[in-house]
């Protein structure tokens, strides 16, 4: 009886952890934990080696470590490979760090912005909703059914393709292009 007992508090241990875990969902083939920081997580991701190399080029590391709240609309390394021939390898010199910081923080937000809260944004302004970031860019956010889309200054349309990876300092949103300031 009492191994009976054991093992049926046991599985329902599981069960409650497996529920807890289920919401966040994986990225890059991780687990993204919703106790750690936007940097803690993103390091573990397969798809955002490209991104995590520029912020640390960019020496963005602390601050996307720190308190926020921030969202963060994540490229992928196939964004990043999107890029014209060399724009990687040229942004991650020391030469081009203001340039390369620009671009990473037109992808911050200082707020933590879950899809719903974006989509009832673009609701309240019939449509589309322009979306502020940290470095000074301003980005369209709009959504057809539950796809949502930032499009850029140049007119680059990037798809939210993994929504609401909550973090312990905001929210990331990975996104399948990288998003440009106006040049």
């Amino acid at each position: 009886m009492l191994k009976k007992s054991l093992g049926l508090i046991a599985l329902s241990t599981m069960l409650i952890a497996g529920v807890a875990y289920a919401k966040n969902p994986m990225v890059g083939g991780a687990a993204m934990y919703e106790n750690k920081n936007i940097i803690e997580n993103a390091v573990n991701s397969k798809d955002h080696t490209t991104l995590v190399a520029a912020v640390k080029a960019a020496g963005l590391v602390e601050t996307l470590s720190g308190k926020g709240p921030f969202t963060v609309f994540a490229p992928t390394n196939e964004a990043f490979a999107a890029l014209p021939k060399g724009t990687v390898d040229t942004l991650l010199k020391p030469e081009n760090k203001d340039k390369l910081t620009k671009i990473l923080t037109c992808h911050v937000v200082a707020a933590n912005a879950s899809s719903k809260a974006i989509m009832k944004m673009v609701d309240d302004d019939k449509g589309a909703h322009p979306v502020k970031t940290v470095g000074g860019c301003v980005w369209t956010a709009k959504y057809e059914g539950k796809k949502l889309t930032l499009t850029d200054e140049n007119g680059t349309v990037a798809n939210v393709t993994i929504a609401n990876v909550n973090q312990s300092n905001g929210v990331i949103h990975v996104i399948d292009k990288v998003l440009l300031p106006k040049m």
